[in-house]
């Protein structure tokens, strides 16, 4: 890190990012657009003419988009701002290594942005970090708080005309709230004053690794905010300074559910959230159907209970949060009662929340599921053939298409065919269709009035567009 300029020096300079339309690169490249820097890139989506609302969206916000050429890079003063997954062939790279342009990515422009705000609010675990980010600088900017809020998801209390895409909110630099990745072990450079960690589960990395990354997480942040209902995130907390804990389940909880409390619908929920810090109870409404949603509220209020904002104040202000594009998200229902649901589920503890919200209510499920690549499937293909075995009933389907591929050398050997095959092992209903459409025909063949169609997947921001086409299909 110490080889890198100083905040006042970044901003100094022009940024060029290489895939600028990504789900960690557009609010990162917002947020330095919205503090007065110089911010341009390039988008292979763009050039295959994938999603270009998006990129209107862009160029209408004042960033200069190139194509993936190396006609962007022009000057060896540009900070070139890629992922570490970013091959040394694509020729944006090839062009800065030419001139000897500074190469940072995206999680090491982040971490300095945070580390230097006022206070830094992190939010970390396998699951759930884009739900209670948004929570979290919801809570915030309603408070008053002015928060900079950094995103993997589409906020939608923040859409405007002009930021159709917010997954990023420029405020101040007082807060700072932002989820931290695990996944690639950049969650290591953040030193947060009030660190989240929500759960620990397996995902991309083996347990014995994310335990050693938690718990350091833990350990540099100033204070700790802690899911006591998981128990690998509470055999974390000897590592934590300061902590406070939440959880639905444990009755030790500083911040829980009164028990009995919680009244479930297909789309929204109520329970009463107790503060055992003083026993003062709070009726909290929440506009998103789930119990890890009711989890996730908690978090959010738990967390900002450490940067000092009452109980009280989060839970009224999570009464208007409107909830995260991608996010159990319902597209609409038919005029013959089928519902459509578009979901970032990817991994399994996602899916399984997933499905267990949907399975709460009447209904058949038609489970449709993208794999967000190759080297996924091979790391947790077992786990997620057995979540959705288990989470689904005789009645339901899972149906996959091939994983995202993007171009690259990884190993396609083992596909989604592989994963129906264990489903169909461990007694679920499944089917492999290798193309997209032809898995869209199949569902609109099969879909009865009553069900509820969710179309799951990472990585693929036209997975909206296929819940939408699968809508208006029926």
């Amino acid at each position: 890190m110490s080889d890198f300029p100083t905040t006042d020096e970044l901003f100094a300079r022009p940024f060029f990012f290489c895939g600028i339309g990504g789900s960690g690169m557009m609010p990162l490249a917002q947020i330095l657009n919205g503090r007065g820097a110089e911010v341009a890139g390039s988008d292979r989506s763009r050039d295959q003419g994938r999603t270009p609302e998006k990129f209107a969206a862009l160029d209408s916000q004042g960033f200069v988009l190139f194509p993936q050429d190396g006609s962007g890079i022009s000057s060896k003063d540009q900070i070139l701002v890629a992922s570490a997954a970013v091959e040394d062939t694509v020729p944006e790279v090839v062009r800065a290594n030419e001139l000897g342009c500074l190469r940072m990515s995206r999680a090491e422009l982040l971490s300095i942005l945070f580390n230097t705000s006022g206070a830094g609010l992190a939010v970390a675990g396998t699951s759930g970090k884009s739900t209670v980010t948004g929570m979290l600088g919801w809570i915030m900017q309603a408070a008053g708080r002015e928060p900079t809020v950094m995103n993997g998801a589409v906020m939608k209390n923040f859409v405007s005309p002009e930021r159709p895409f917010a997954s990023a909110l420029v405020g101040g630099q007082s807060i700072f709230v932002s989820e931290v990745d695990e996944s690639d072990g950049s969650i290591a450079l953040y030193r947060p004053a009030v660190g989240v960690l929500l759960n620990v589960s397996l995902d991309h990395k083996s347990m014995d690794e994310l335990r050693q990354l938690f718990g350091d997480f833990l350990g540099r942040s100033r204070i700790a905010a802690i899911n006591a209902d998981d128990p690998e995130a509470l055999q974390l907390l000897p590592r934590a300074n300061e902590v406070i804990t939440f959880g639905i389940e444990q009755e030790k909880a500083q911040i829980g559910i009164v028990p009995s409390s919680i009244a479930e619908g297909p789309t929204r929920q109520a329970a009463q959230v107790i503060d055992r810090h003083d026993g003062s109870t709070h009726s909290l409404r929440l506009a998103m159907p789930g119990r890890h949603n009711l989890s996730n509220a908690l978090a959010a209020i738990a967390g900002a209970a450490a940067a000092g904002v009452p109980v009280s104040a989060s839970v009224e202000a999570l009464a208007g949060f409107k909830g995260l594009a991608r996010r159990f998200d319902i597209v609409g229902t038919s005029a013959s009662g089928i519902t459509v649901i578009d979901d970032f589920g990817h991994n399994p503890e996602k899916c399984a929340a997933t499905l267990r919200t949907l399975k709460a209510h009447e209904g058949r499920v038609i489970a449709f599921f993208q794999p967000h690549g190759y080297g996924p499937l091979r790391q947790m293909g077992h786990e997620l053939a057995e979540t959705f075995a288990r989470e689904l009933g005789p009645d339901d389907i899972t149906i996959l298409c091939d994983p995202v591929y993007y171009g690259g050398t990884v190993d396609r050997s083992q596909g989604s065919e592989r994963i129906v095959e264990m489903i169909e092992e461990a007694g679920g209903l499944a089917d492999h269709v290798p193309s997209r459409e032809d898995c869209g025909k199949l569902i609109a063949s099969i879909a009865k009035p009553g069900d509820r169609i969710v179309v799951m997947g990472a990585r693929d921001d036209t997975l909206t567009l296929f819940a939408k086409y699968l809508l208006a299909s029926l």
